[in-house]
């Protein structure tokens, strides 16, 4: 029986891209259980096929390694006006809006590289997010925000200045 966990592990290892030692993952912790793996590996599928989705179906500019939850909105009224950068996230429930019909417009957004976008926030049309930005949850964005911002409310503010941030807005603590 052990041994066929221990090759089952392993074979776990070869889907994660990390050889697992017998039993345990590189921590010393419980391995993960392999439905959670499965998931990881069909999310991350699902993930690269939409990004493709929005690049070659709507001609929209999002960049290599960026997430966009399922339930995201992007619009489509004006696709080419959607411009996202690499490593960034948008998720559940946000819109990022390119057109205003009230006003016969349309605008494009730019969202900048390694951001964070939180859910239900909205992304209104003609602004721009620097780069290692994060956008607190249910904020709504009328106006460009500077590089390194973190912003939220509605009308969405500049809470924090300076910030840095890794792959998908993860935030860099700062040194003392």
């Amino acid at each position: 029986m052990c041994e066929h966990l221990g090759g089952l592990l392993g074979f776990i290892g070869l889907l994660r891209g990390v050889p697992l030692p017998h039993g345990v993952d590189a921590d010393n912790r419980r391995p993960a259980p392999l439905a959670s793996l499965m998931r990881d590996k069909v999310r991350n599928v699902v993930m690269a096929v939409r990004r493709l989705y929005f690049t070659w179906v709507w001609k929209m500019d999002i960049g290599e390694g960026t997430v966009i939850s399922l339930s995201a909105k992007l619009d489509k009224t004006n696709p080419r006006g959607i411009h996202i950068g690499r490593y960034s996230v948008v998720t559940f429930g946000a819109a990022v809006l390119t057109h205003d019909y009230v006003n016969g417009c349309d605008r494009d957004v730019h969202i900048g590289d390694d951001c964070f976008i939180g859910a239900h926030s909205i992304i209104l049309p003609g602004v721009t997010l620097g780069d290692n930005c994060i956008v607190a949850a249910a904020s709504v964005v009328a106006r460009n925000v500077p590089a390194g911002s973190l912003v939220a409310g509605n009308p969405a503010r500049i809470v924090e200045s300076n910030l840095k941030t890794a792959h998908y807005g993860i935030r860099i603590p700062r040194e003392p």
